[in-house]
């Protein structure tokens, strides 16, 4: 009986060339391009379909996407095999080794067969015909790749030159060649020894270990020791990424195929297509009478050999020939077919240009009437939540406001924090300017006097008052100083008599006792004892952005500019288009879990500053890094079971914390609405869209006037109270939303 093999299908790619339908959140292996399901389970499929003996399936993918891979093979029996979830890209040499060593821990020294998921594959019997045609040489201590006989002189493909000996079907290869131009293409299809590399590699364990072991040592003890960390979850398996990512990243071919001396090809007698282009889809997708290929809502008249694919509108073509036209919701490429390879120059000028549709799928059932939900938005505003805060929220015995209210609307006794309370009096100078009915100025002076209760000797701010006002952590801290300076703005925008000289002194404190010596940025609390964090100075932002709102003085954008500064200099990564937390004190990212960690939603909060600041400074290159922010946002930080934004993920993508607070889906409705008035792509029916996740998940399911502050990522809720500091992000963002003729009677 022969050998059983292990098969490993790899699914950690982007598929850039099939933009726009195929995009870092959602890449070419989850679509169904060739008419036979996903890309992804056809592999799978075809991996268990062996009939000369045993094989398991291993997949190999991105935890970005581990969710996804979980609903595709959730009713698939993988025959002892299991995902295995990458929490970086490092491309396919780490995989590879990952594979031998998967096997060499549980079947000893067993064959692998390592494949992509995103070829397609039509003969299932004579794929498995070829790959037992290369056992014997790769039982006999061989790697064996196999080979495509060129049809044509191609010159997205690399190439491989074997010579006449070799082990039964398998020949001795003699060098694996780059992409050839096209000159060189003709003179390997001409010579006959030249084949198209299929990417596939069968081999036993040990031997590919040997191969490591000589070539890339280093490279296979790094994936060893992530190995030995992995933990098992759901019966799949994770690898720790603060390991993972000092990997070195390198492909199988020039890590190992390049240099190792017994590698064999086999000639592969299985048609083949990888769909690298629009053009490869003509090659496998069903035809008209024609050679059209047409899929989704498209009229082709007097069409010859076109690729036309339309998802979300009507594409209606006349005359066209050898053209492929793709429309996806947000995005239409058109391209003479023999053209289709260079999207990537499109893709690459997008991310140049911090487009969204660079990496951002946009949700596919989107409300597309604008405005489809402002009387629920006043409703919940004016006749729900602004009456309850104002009256169960009102601590009117001891002054300020309640730090949380149960579900039945009593207050929790928790200790007051100076930045709730300065939220609180913030929430109420907006009900202000919207001329709201309710005691909108008396409750500006209610938490403006409570807050002043916490005042230090030198002009600075405690960070916690117990219930009765009394001080329990004196600290100065940055974050509550911030959110102080912006209530005290918008209060002065109200009138409020006390409010400009509390501010101007605040400020004078900050200058003497939390600006950094360097002049780069603030200090967490005087004397700088702590982490350095990204988040306090964004808030910095936005208190002078208020100031400058309320006065006109261009002094505070000046102050704003610095914080800017910083910005692009240390907290955004240009390469990741992601958002720093945490730094030390030369303001390089910390190490551990906090130098990786980033929140979605302070990408879609720095977003809306970034273009607030761009509009008041003319600096209006920022607007291209708020949408960058918005895309990895969208793309990494959010959850396809609710559509939520996580509440952390990893500079590459990966949950840190799978939980859905209420405050970043906030933050999300502020960068769009920001984003659409900046310029395209149409942003609205996003807009509407995450007004109503907000509802659907937050708002609707809590006690009127009240909200669920956290949802699990299965979409339960799992807040025990319900936090006022809140308030703060959902009426920010729904006044937004209402524009500026926000009250009930407007």
């Amino acid at each position: 009986m022969n050998a059983p093999i292990a098969c490993f299908v790899m699914s950690g790619g982007i598929g850039s060339r099939l933009w726009p339908l195929s995009r870092e959140d959602n890449p070419k292996q989850f679509h169904d391009l060739a008419g036979n399901g996903s890309m992804l389970m056809s592999t799978v499929r075809r991996s268990l379909a062996r009939t000369a003996s045993s094989s398991s399936v291993y997949l190999i993918g991105s935890e970005r996407h581990a969710a996804r891979v979980a609903d595709e093979l959730a009713a698939v029996d993988l025959r002892g095999g299991q995902a295995v979830f990458e929490p970086v890209g490092r491309n396919t040499a780490p995989a590879v080794a990952l594979a031998a060593q998967i096997v060499l821990d549980g079947e000893d020294d067993g064959l692998c067969l390592v494949m992509p998921s995103d070829h397609v594959i039509e003969t299932t019997e004579q794929f498995w015909q070829t790959v037992e045609d290369g056992v014997d040489a790769a039982e006999s201590g061989q790697i064996v790749v196999f080979g495509i006989r060129p049809t044509a002189p191609e010159t997205g493909f690399g190439y491989i030159e074997v010579g006449d000996v070799g082990t039964g079907a398998a020949r001795n290869v003699k060098r694996f060649v780059e992409k050839p131009d096209e000159a060189t293409a003709k003179t390997y299809l001409a010579n006959g020894n030249f084949f198209w590399n299929a990417g596939i590699f069968l081999f036993r364990a040990s031997v590919m270990r040997e191969a490591f072991e000589t070539h890339r040592p280093k490279m296979w003890a790094d994936v060893a020791r992530a190995y030995g960390r992995r933990r098992a979850q759901d019966g799949a398996l994770y690898l720790p990424e603060e390991i993972y990512e000092t990997i070195e990243d390198d492909s199988i071919d020039y890590a190992i195929m390049e240099r190792f001396d017994r590698i064999a090809l086999v000639e592969a007698g299985f048609r083949w297509n990888d769909l690298g282009s629009w053009s490869a889809l003509l090659d496998v997708a069903a035809t008209d009478d024609r050679g059209n290929v047409v899929a989704g809502d498209v009229i082709a008249i007097d069409c010859d050999h076109c690729y036309l694919r339309s998802q979300g509108r009507l594409v209606s073509a006349v005359g066209l020939k050898d053209t492929a036209v793709i429309a996806t919701a947000d995005a239409i490429f058109v391209a003479p077919v023999s053209e289709s390879q260079n999207v990537k120059t499109v893709v690459s000028e997008l991310e140049r240009s911090g487009r969204l549709e660079a990496r951002f799928t946009p949700t596919p059932d989107r409300v597309i009437e604008a405005g489809a939900h402002r009387r629920r938005v006043r409703q919940w505003l004016f006749e729900e939540t602004l009456p309850l805060w104002s009256h169960q929220g009102v601590d009117r015995r001891h002054g300020g406001f309640h730090e949380s209210l149960t579900f039945d609307g009593e207050p929790t006794g928790k200790n007051k924090r100076m930045r709730t309370m300065a939220r609180q009096t913030y929430a109420f100078c907006v009900a202000h300017g919207e001329r709201w009915d309710g005691p909108a100025a008396d409750l500006i002076d209610h938490g403006i006097a409570f807050m002043k209760r916490g005042r230090t000797d030198r002009g600075g701010w405690c960070a916690v008052l117990a219930p009765d006002g009394t001080v329990v952590d004196p600290t100065e801290d940055f974050y509550d100083t911030a959110f102080v300076l912006f209530a005290l703005a918008h209060a002065h925008r109200c009138g409020h008599p006390d409010a400009f000289a509390l501010g101007q002194e605040t400020f004078a404190f900050v200058d003497t006792y939390l600006e950094d010596s360097s002049l780069r940025g603030f200090l967490e609390e005087p004397g700088g004892k702590r982490v350095r964090r990204s988040n306090p100075h964004m808030h910095m932002l936005e208190a002078l952005l208020a100031w400058y709102g309320a006065t006109g003085e261009r002094t505070y954008l000046r102050r704003a500019s610095r914080i800017v500064d910083l910005f692009r200099n240390a907290f955004f990564d240009k390469e990741s288009w992601t958002l720093g937390e945490y730094f030390d004190d030369d303001w390089q990212p910390v190490d551990g879990d906090q130098g990786l960690w980033t929140e979605p939603g302070h990408h879609f909060e720095w977003s809306w500053l970034l273009i607030q600041f761009a509009n008041a400074s003319g600096q209006h290159d920022l607007r291209e890094m708020a949408r960058r922010l918005y895309a990895t946002g969208s793309a990494y930080g959010l959850n396809r079971w609710t559509g939520l934004a996580y509440n952390a993920v990893s500079r590459h993508g990966v949950p840190f914390d799978r939980n859905s607070r209420s405050w970043p889906q906030t933050e999300i409705i502020k960068a769009a609405i920001a984003l659409d008035e900046s310029g395209p792509p149409d942003m609205r029916p996003e807009i509407e869209d995450r007004v109503a996740r907000l509802f659907r998940w937050h708002l609707d399911p809590a006690p009127r006037g009240m909200w669920v502050d956290t949802i699990s990522e299965k979409g339960q809720p799992i807040a025990q109270d319900v936090p006022a500091s809140i308030f703060y992000h959902l009426l920010s963002a729904l006044m937004l939303y209402l524009g500026p003729k926000a009250r009930p009677d407007a």
